[in-house]
C-alpha cells in the first residue's frame, strides 16, 4: 500500500479512468451537506489567489484506489475507487461546471487544461469510446444522467437533455421533481461561479484562471493505492464512517462482490442477474416495524438470516450478522446471492399481498395486525417445499394464533422470539402442518399459549374490543372476515365488496345514557354511570341491582355483538339516535350480512347484543380454528 498527496490536476490529467465498482451505492452527496461547503472552500482559495496570498492546499480527505491489471494492449488505464467515489465524482461535477462557464464567459485560456481533467482524449487507445472518454465512471444507477450532464458544453445543453427538470422560465425546478445528482450539482456549481465572477473586482480572465487554479491545484486528496496483496474489503470497512455513513446493505453488497472478484467469477454478470433487483425503489423504500424504520431490503436480509440460521439477529448489527452467517456456511458469493434470491419472490409476495400465492394471501389478510414478527416463519413455510394447501394450513395457524391471542387480551410482547422459537422447535423435522401444530401445542405459558375454543368464544361474547383490546384496523379486518364468512356461494356477491373505508359503528352508542333507556325502560345519566363505576372499584359486592344494570350495559358497548361496519354518511346520521331510527337507516343503506340481526330486531339491548355475538362467535371459530 502506497500513499501520496495529489492535487486534482495530478489525479485527473493523465489518460486514466477511475471506476466506481458497479456494486457500490449510488452518488448521494447534496447541496446542503457537501456541495455548498466545497464551493465555499473553492471560492476562498480563488479569492486568496486574487489577493496575492500564497496558495495553500485544501485537504479534501483520503481516497483508496485499486489499480486494475491491464488485460489487453488497448484500453484506458482503469483504477477502482474503493473509498472516495463521492469526492471524485463531485470534483468532476465542479470541473464540468467550470468548463461550461469558461465557454460562457469567453475566457478559454485554461479551458484545455480543465477539459483534460474531465475527459480522456486519446481515442486510439480506447476499447469503448462511449465510456472510456470519462475520467470517472459511476455505478449503473448514475451512468445515464452522468454521461448526459458531463457532455454538456453550455447550460442550454442541460436544459435540452433534461427538459422535464426546468421551468418555462428556463430555471431549474425547485418543487415537485427529483433531479439527477449530476444535473443538480453541475447546475449548482455553474450558477455559483457565474454569480461569483463579477463580484471579484478583477478582470474576467484573471478571476477565471484563479477559479480554475483553486480547483485544479489547491484541492488536494491523499490517495492510498493498494498493492496486489492488500485486501480491498478490509480497507473499505476500516475507512467506512468517513463522509456519508454507509448502510448495512451497502456494506453487504460490497462484501459479496469483492468476494466475487476474489473468486474470479464474472462479478458484473452476477450483479446484473442476482443483485440489481434490490436497487429498485421498491426494495429501497423505508418500512416501519415497531419503533424501527429500515429499508425493505435491510429487513429482508435480516429475515433471511433468521430463517437460515434459525437464530435471532441484532437489527443494529446486520452486517456483522451477515458475516457470521457466511463464516458458518462458507458459501461462495454466488451461493450467497442464490440464497437471497430463493426468498426474494416470496418476501415480495408477502409484503405486496400477492393473492396468487399462499404467503401473499397471508400478508394481505394480516397486514392490519403488524404481522412482521411472523415473517421469518412465514418465509420458511413458503420455502418448505410442501403443497400450497399445506402452506395455507400452516399460515392459517399463524393467523389464528395472532387473532385469538389479541381477542383474548393476551400479550404480543416478544412475538419475534416466539415465532423464531417455533421455527427452532421444528428443526430436524419437515416443516409441515403436523410438526408446526405440535410446536405450537408445546407452548403452555401465558406469553405464548394458543387460546382454546371456549376461551376464544367467551372473549368474542363479552370481551372489551373497541375501545379495548383492539385498534380500529384490527377490528375492521375482523368484521370484514366475518362478513365474508356470513356470505354463501348462493349470495349475489359471495365475496363482500371493498369495505376498508367503512366506519366502525357501535350499534348501541357509546354515549348511551343520554339517549337509550335501560332494559327496564328507565333512563340513566352519565353521572349515575360514573358513580356506579366508582362504587364497583370501591367494593363490587355492595353494588345495587341498578348499578349492576348500568355496568352490564356499559360492558356490552365495546363487545363484538355491538360492533358493525357502516358508511360514513349513514353513521353520522345515525349517531346516538334511538334504535328504530337507526334500524330504518340500516334497512335503507346497508346490505351487509353483518347487519341482518339488526334489521329483524324489535329492540337493541344487552340480550340482543349477546345473541348477535353468539352468531359471530360460531363464524369466528370457523375462520380462526383451533389446533
Amino acid at each position: 500500500m502506497d500513499s501520496d498527496r495529489n492535487s486534482v490536476i495530478e489525479l485527473f490529467k493523465p489518460e486514466r479512468q477511475y471506476c466506481v465498482p458497479f456494486y457500490q451505492r449510488a452518488y448521494v452527496w447534496n447541496q446542503e451537506d457537501q456541495w455548498s461547503r466545497l464551493w465555499s472552500d473553492i471560492q476562498e482559495k480563488a479569492e486568496a489567489r486574487l489577493s496575492g496570498l500564497t496558495a495553500t492546499p485544501h485537504f479534501m480527505g483520503a481516497v483508496v484506489l485499486d489499480p486494475q491489471d491491464r488485460k489487453k494492449l488497448i484500453g484506458v488505464e482503469r483504477v477502482h475507487i474503493i473509498d472516495g467515489q463521492q469526492r471524485f465524482t463531485t470534483i468532476q461535477f465542479a470541473l464540468a461546471a467550470l468548463s461550461i462557464m469558461l465557454r460562457a464567459w469567453g475566457h478559454t485560456d485554461v479551458l484545455s487544461v480543465v477539459e483534460a481533467c474531465l475527459r480522456n482524449s486519446d481515442e486510439r487507445n480506447m476499447r469503448n469510446k462511449k465510456s472510456e472518454v470519462f475520467k470517472v465512471w459511476p455505478t449503473f444507477y448514475d451512468r445515464k444522467s452522468y454521461a448526459q450532464a458531463i457532455h454538456a458544453t453550455k447550460l442550454d445543453d442541460l436544459r435540452i437533455s433534461f427538459p422535464e427538470h426546468f421551468t418555462q422560465q428556463r430555471s431549474l425546478k425547485k418543487i415537485g421533481v427529483r433531479h439527477p445528482p449530476a444535473l443538480a450539482a453541475i447546475w449548482y456549481f455553474a450558477t455559483q461561479m457565474d454569480a461569483w465572477l463579477p463580484k471579484t473586482g478583477k478582470p474576467g480572465p484573471e478571476s477565471a484562471e484563479a477559479l480554475a487554479s483553486a480547483i485544479l491545484e489547491d484541492l488536494v486528496v491523499v490517495s492510498i493505492t493498494l498493492d496486489a496483496e492488500d485486501d480491498a474489503q478490509v480497507i473499505f470497512e476500516t475507512l467506512n464512517g468517513h463522509g456519508v455513513e454507509l448502510t448495512a446493505t451497502d456494506l453487504i453488497r460490497n462484501y459479496v462482490f469483492l468476494r466475487a472478484e476474489a473468486e474470479a467469477v464474472d462479478a458484473e454478470k452476477l450483479y446484473q442477474e442476482q443483485w440489481r433487483r434490490y436497487e429498485s425503489d421498491g426494495w429501497k423504500q423505508d418500512e416501519r416495524r415497531g419503533r424501527l424504520v429500515r429499508s425493505r431490503v435491510e429487513w429482508f436480509i435480516q429475515t433471511v438470516l433468521q430463517a437460515e440460521m434459525r437464530d435471532d439477529t441484532d437489527q443494529g448489527r446486520i452486517y456483522a450478522e451477515y458475516q457470521r452467517y457466511t463464516r458458518q456456511t462458507n458459501l461462495t458469493a454466488s451461493a450467497q446471492l442464490t440464497t437471497l434470491a430463493n426468498y426474494a419472490d416470496a418476501y415480495e409476495a408477502l409484503l405486496d399481498g400477492d393473492e396468487s400465492k399462499p404467503i401473499g394471501r397471508f400478508g394481505k389478510r394480516y397486514a392490519p395486525w403488524d404481522a412482521s414478527t411472523t415473517y421469518v416463519l412465514a418465509l420458511a413455510i413458503a420455502k418448505s417445499g410442501v403443497s400450497e394447501q399445506e402452506q395455507d394450513a400452516m399460515l392459517g395457524m399463524l393467523g389464528s394464533y395472532l387473532v385469538r391471542r389479541a381477542i383474548c387480551g393476551l400479550t404480543n410482547k416478544n412475538y419475534n422470539k416466539v415465532f423464531l422459537q417455533l421455527l427452532k422447535n421444528v428443526k430436524g423435522n419437515p416443516l409441515d402442518p403436523e410438526s408446526l401444530r405440535d410446536a405450537v401445542s408445546a407452548f403452555t405459558g401465558e406469553a405464548t399459549r394458543f387460546p382454546t375454543d371456549d376461551e376464544f368464544r367467551a372473549a368474542i361474547l363479552r370481551g372489551p374490543m373497541y375501545p379495548g383490546r383492539l385498534d380500529a384496523p384490527k377490528v375492521r379486518s375482523i368484521l370484514v372476515e366475518l362478513e365474508n364468512e356470513l356470505r354463501t356461494q348462493r349470495t349475489e356477491e359471495p365475496v363482500a365488496p371493498a369495505l376498508a373505508n367503512l366506519d366502525i359503528d357501535h350499534l348501541m352508542p357509546q354515549e348511551w345514557p343520554a339517549y337509550w333507556p335501560l332494559m327496564d325502560g328507565t333512563s340513566a345519566t352519565a353521572q349515575e354511570l360514573a358513580q356506579s363505576q366508582t362504587a364497583q372499584w370501591v367494593d363490587e359486592k355492595k353494588l345495587t341491582d341498578r348499578q349492576n344494570s348500568l355496568l352490564a350495559r356499559e360492558a356490552a358497548i365495546p363487545t363484538f355483538g355491538n360492533l358493525t361496519l357502516l358508511h360514513y354518511g349513514t353513521n353520522r346520521a345515525a349517531k346516538n339516535r334511538e334504535f328504530g331510527f337507526k334500524r330504518d337507516l340500516f334497512l335503507q343503506h346497508s346490505n351487509l350480512h353483518l347487519n341482518r340481526e339488526i334489521l329483524i330486531a324489535e329492540k337493541w339491548d344487552e340480550d340482543s347484543i349477546l345473541k348477535r355475538a353468539e352468531v359471530l362467535s360460531i363464524n369466528a371459530l370457523r375462520i380462526w380454528p383451533g389446533l
